[in-house]
């Protein structure tokens, strides 16, 4: 843990070498350490993930959060940023491949990377940690809540469909953490999810939990589950300890 921290907005290089914002929280100290990529939920690049950005700098690793609404809508607040992405139909999956590629890139860059990359995404943030762990040498990825990683989008969702045809292709160890009581996804969307990565020989760890529906970290919600969140927060310091070194 690092009793203190910066963090500061930043210009980084995504996909296609366009030029984005993002949000960046570093430990202070020379000290070499893993970096985390932090995917933001669907209503933007909010508040919240920037407290969760600083959370990861206190557990002592580089952290930072993309901005994947820059383009369509720089300096909107992010209600608005996400009702124009939502509206276009959501962020295409190729660019945000490249967006989490670039992020993953400034990490390593960084003088007290020691060459480890996790990422982390919450509700569409839980589906693009996926799918970036399974196009990008990243060392640990965690899903929570992610929806549609399995499953069928309804008509009019902003998701490219499902990621079942790209699970076999997963590249790094996966935590996922989900409610019993989410229908996005459902548990028998779960038990799909780990029933294919277990055929794949994908390591993965899946916890789901009682009186937990979907974003259940969100302090700022009526969703939020104090002891859902407390012990996933406990297994995501072990599993990035694990795979990220800290």
């Amino acid at each position: 843990m690092s009793d203190t921290l910066s963090a500061r907005t930043i210009l980084i290089e995504g996909d296609n070498g366009d030029e984005i914002q993002a949000y960046l929280a570093r430990p202070d100290g020379d000290d070499r350490r893993g970096g985390v990529v932090v995917i933001h939920h669907l209503p933007g690049y909010d508040r919240g993930t920037k407290e969760m950005v600083r959370r990861f700098a206190e557990m002592g690793y580089d952290a930072l959060c993309p901005n994947l609404y820059w383009r369509e809508a720089p300096n909107a607040a992010p209600d608005d940023a996400a009702a124009k992405v939502r509206a276009a139909g959501g962020v295409p999956d190729e660019r945000l491949v490249g967006d989490v590629g670039g992020a993953m890139a400034y990490l390593r860059g960084l003088r007290t990377s020691n060459g480890k990359v996790g990422v982390i995404g919450h509700c569409s943030g839980g589906r693009q940690a996926v799918l970036a762990a399974c196009h990008l040498d990243l060392d640990a990825a965690v899903d929570c809540y992610g929806a549609f990683v399995t499953g069928t989008p309804p008509e009019g969702a902003p998701f490219r469909g499902n990621l079942v045809d790209q699970l076999p292709d997963l590249r790094a160890p996966l935590l996922g953490l989900f409610g019993k009581d989410d229908v996005s996804p459902s548990p028998e969307q779960v038990a799909e999810l780990d029933e294919i990565l277990t055929r794949n020989a994908k390591p993965h760890e899946f916890h789901s939990y009682d009186d937990a529906g979907h974003a259940f970290f969100a302090t700022d919600r009526p969703a939020y589950r104090v002891a859902a969140a407390n012990d996933g927060w406990e297994r995501i310091g072990t599993f990035f300890r694990a795979h990220l070194g800290g």
